[in-house]
């Protein structure tokens, strides 16, 4: 006889745990299946969890959740060859007993998780991968069939959570191939290094965090981002790019990391430290529009595998959470009113969706991927232009002022022309609005 659930989740990340935790919680019965060995075994993530959704989710998990440092300070960073130009914010408030930001190690995060699910009487089985939904004659999802012996499991609904490559939805015919433009390759490393440096270099006290998300020069005109957190004992660095831009290019993205620990700028923070982890995970960039169909009969689609990312803020453990949780309240609310898992009843998930923050901003900045993957200058030209621009203005060589005014503009003219600095200003805007 094969077993039933009330739902079966698909994939043991942000959006998966959310969503099983949220549904067992409730009682209901519900199964977890995670291809890796453990929770987190194959897991990546760049660093940062945002409090604010998972507090919804467990209101007290600050009592034993293995953070690494909450964050006090944002900086950004455009690179030049030998230099930056930067910005930070810094405030003491974010010293709050309950703080917005934590740095993480993605492992510790998952498998604390796992502890809360089975607390809550979710059933988690890991090493076990699904080849495909099972449907009933009509088209309905109505289960799973997994690589184990005997290995077809039956649930009410669905939810996938299995990731950007949401290998599960593809074979089913639910989503096609991802646009090698709407997806990122990032490699990172976790570097070990001595607690009482990190907080040197970085100017913060013991549990403190520094976050730099970078851009310019180190990705070498592709569309693409680095970035360098602080945790306790460690330092996370890593730098992505597109996939279509890693495949036109020369410089693969093992080279382009090396390049960035070498930096003038990057190498003085990490040095001394100790590669323990280097790992490559894909991202899913291509925001509004390249989301896909999010649910069918008995079926639902959350977090990456859903491409709910906000590029544009560096956002996608909350979007993941959040989505989890809202797929998990959809099923709780069409059981409790006694109604099926149509298609139709399922809307309710993208009505909640909708009206949350996760497509508010992605639609706000529906037009920027497509923006930044056309126009290449924004990776190029004028990170070069700006760095110069800079070095000019603060360099004292008797020139006076007017005069650098000019040439910092002529400059900026002979790279772009007036019109392109004009047209890629309105591009901007518009992207952004």
């Amino acid at each position: 006889m094969v077993e039933k659930f009330d739902a079966i989740v698909i994939g043991a990340g942000p959006s998966g745990n959310a969503a099983t935790y949220t549904l067992a919680k409730q009682g209901l019965k519900v199964l977890q299946l995670e291809r890796g060995e453990y929770p987190g075994a194959k897991n990546v993530q760049g660093g940062i969890m945002y409090a604010h959704e998972l507090e919804k989710i467990i209101p007290d998990f600050r009592d034993d959740c293995p953070t690494e440092r909450h964050i006090i300070e944002q900086r950004v960073w455009l690179l030049g060859d030998d230099s930056y130009v930067g910005t930070n914010y810094r405030s003491e408030s974010f010293n709050s007993d309950k703080p917005n930001r934590y740095t993480i190690i993605r492992a510790n995060i998952d498998k604390w998780w796992g502890e809360q699910i089975r607390k809550v009487g979710g059933l988690q089985i890991c090493e076990t991968t699904v080849t495909e939904l099972i449907r009933d004659p009509s088209g309905k999802v109505i289960g799973v069939r997994t690589d184990r012996e005997g290995g077809d499991i039956h649930a009410d609904v669905v939810i996938m959570a299995d990731g950007v490559n949401a290998l599960l939805a593809k074979r089913a015919g639910l989503q096609g191939e991802a646009a090698p433009e709407n997806v990122a390759l990032a490699v990172k490393e976790i570097l070990f290094i001595d607690p009482e440096l990190i907080q040197q270099r970085f100017g913060i006290k013991e549990d403190e965090g520094v976050v730099i998300e970078i851009m310019g020069k180190v990705t070498k005109g592709m569309v693409g981002t680095a970035f360098l957190y602080t945790n306790k004992e460690s330092l996370t660095i890593g730098i992505g790019c597109l996939i279509s831009d890693f495949k036109n290019g020369d410089c693969p993205p093992y080279r382009m990391l090396e390049d960035l620990k070498k930096h003038p700028v990057i190498k003085p923070l990490i040095e001394g430290a100790e590669m323990k982890e280097y790992a490559a995970h894909m991202i899913p960039e291509g925001g509004y529009k390249a989301v896909p169909q999010l649910y069918g009969d008995g079926w639902m689609v959350v977090g990456d595998a859903a491409h709910f990312n906000n590029a544009a803020h560096r956002e996608g453990s909350n979007l993941a959470m959040a989505s989890g949780r809202m797929a998990a309240e959809t099923v709780i609310e069409l059981k409790a009113a006694g109604k099926g898992y149509s298609a139709s009843n399922l809307a309710a998930y993208k009505k909640k969706l909708d009206d949350s923050f996760i497509m508010k901003d992605l639609k706000k900045y529906r037009e920027l991927p497509g923006i930044m993957h056309g126009n290449k200058q924004f990776f190029g030209a004028y990170p070069d232009e700006i760095t110069s621009a800079v070095h000019n203005w603060f360099t004292v060589d008797s020139v006076d002022k007017k005069t650098k005014e000019k040439q910092i503009m002529k400059s900026f003219i002979k790279r772009r022309s007036v019109m392109g600095l004009v047209g890629d200003a309105i591009k901007l805007v518009r992207a952004v609005r």
